[in-house]
């Protein structure tokens, strides 16, 4: 079997640029929660030596220099527009795994191996037709796929988007590995690149012709592997169904400094209800709830606080109601005032399959899984936060802060686009 890596062309921007073409060839980034920081950049972004992760106000003199456009996170707006991505590659072969919200891997089991670069490009124009920019690239092997991406990406192989290393000689291979950097080898990164470094392998050629069972014996089974998917030998397989998460954090910085506990239980009853809807989409219970609340550990000169405490539940529960309780509960145990506090998490762990529930003997009789199905459609329909807790509060002036988010366009009525 071979593989396709498909991956969204600086997805967030390309999402922002469906609906609004003016857009189009001009600067453009997108920042993280609360405005912070830049997560998303177009290619005349990047021209201007814009970098990813950079504090937006660092970055702010240089954007109205060039007219950069910046814009909020619209999350809403890139979940829906991935799905629809997802669900048109879905056709183009029926092994699929989804990898990230703009990346996933195809299967070509079965394929003429002669037609895959054709292929590729079917698959960016069709994608195309959606709206969003992708590149393609097809290898013996997933580590090799992602590699291939990359190199359709930076065009430093294929053409027009799509590199094809399965119909490439060893020796295009050999001279084209040579000049990428081991750092850029999916499962390699930064500090395992500096360590390779160190040991003379600081390229993917270098790497793939090293002794793959002295770098295991130096590093791990997972560095075996690489080498082993580099050469064209797959070890790593489709997932198909994505596998369980073990465990579910929701958490958001503040847009203001929080000092009171009725705002803290606000955000905290939100975030459980968002990782509660989580759980039960996965079809799983939780047997555990942590909360924690922290002030700014950049403000060296402000009081420092950053508690956190789990609880364990008498009965693993897919149930937000009893989940807000628990949490509400330690959250009032580890509030102190005259703290300004930034941000409040939770997280959900201990997580076991809904369809092994047992009930307790003194388990209350009161089942809320009626309710909780009918809360998910509403949302589901109408938008997240449609029907909610009384306890998440109607202002929510703790929220992040998105001044300059774009409109809902594919997930509010009131704010779909407009013809004429």
């Amino acid at each position: 079997m071979g593989y396709a890596l498909i991956d969204g062309n600086n997805f967030y921007v390309s999402c922002e640029r469906v609906f609004n073409p003016a857009l189009a060839n001009k600067p453009v980034v997108v920042l993280s929660n609360n405005d912070g920081c830049i997560v998303s950049r177009s290619n005349e972004a990047k021209a201007l030596d814009i970098r990813m992760g950079a504090p937006w106000f660092q970055m702010r003199a240089l954007a109205e220099r060039h007219g950069v456009v910046a814009l909020s996170s619209n999350y809403a707006l890139y979940a829906d527009l991935s799905a629809r991505m997802m669900s048109i590659l879905a056709h183009f072969s029926p092994q699929q795994e989804i990898y990230s919200i703009d990346e996933c891997f195809l299967g070509t089991d079965g394929m003429d191996p002669r037609g895959l670069a054709q292929w590729g490009q079917a698959i960016r124009a069709r994608v195309a037709q959606l709206g969003i920019p992708v590149c393609v690239g097809i290898a013996p092997t997933k580590t090799l796929a992602k590699l291939a991406n990359h190199s359709a990406k930076k065009s430093l192989a294929g053409s027009e988007g799509v590199c094809d290393f399965i119909n490439m000689s060893e020796a295009e291979q050999s001279q084209l590995f040579s000049g990428i950097e081991a750092g850029e080898i999916w499962g390699v990164g930064p500090r395992l690149a500096k360590q390779l470094g160190e040991m003379n392998i600081a390229t993917v050629q270098a790497l793939r012709t090293a002794d793959a069972e002295t770098l295991r014996g130096r590093f791990s089974v997972v560095m075996e592997r690489i080498i082993r998917e580099l050469n064209g030998t797959s070890c790593l397989t489709l997932e198909e169904a994505a596998p369980n998460k073990q465990q579910i954090i929701s958490s958001r910085s503040f847009g203001a400094y929080v000092h009171d506990l009725g705002s803290l239980e606000q955000a905290v009853a939100a975030y459980v209800a968002i990782a509660a809807e989580k759980l039960r989409a996965q079809g799983s219970l939780a047997g555990r709830v942590q909360v924690y609340i922290r002030t700014n550990p950049h403000k060296q000169n402000a009081p420092q606080y950053q508690p956190a405490l789990a609880v364990p539940l008498p009965e693993a529960s897919d149930d937000t109601l009893l989940l807000t309780r628990a949490a509400l509960w330690a959250l009032k145990r580890i509030y102190k005032p005259g703290y300004a506090y930034q941000k409040a998490g939770i997280a959900l762990f201990d997580i076991s399959s809904a369809a092994s529930r047992q009930r307790g003997l003194f388990a209350p009789a009161r089942d809320n899984s009626r309710l909780m199905k009918v809360m998910d459609k509403v949302n589901a329909t109408w938008g997240r936060g449609t029907l909610r807790l009384a306890a998440e509060g109607v202002q929510q002036g703790w929220q992040m802060k998105r001044e300059r988010k774009s409109p809902a366009y594919t997930t509010d009525w009131t704010q779909l686009p407009l013809v004429g």
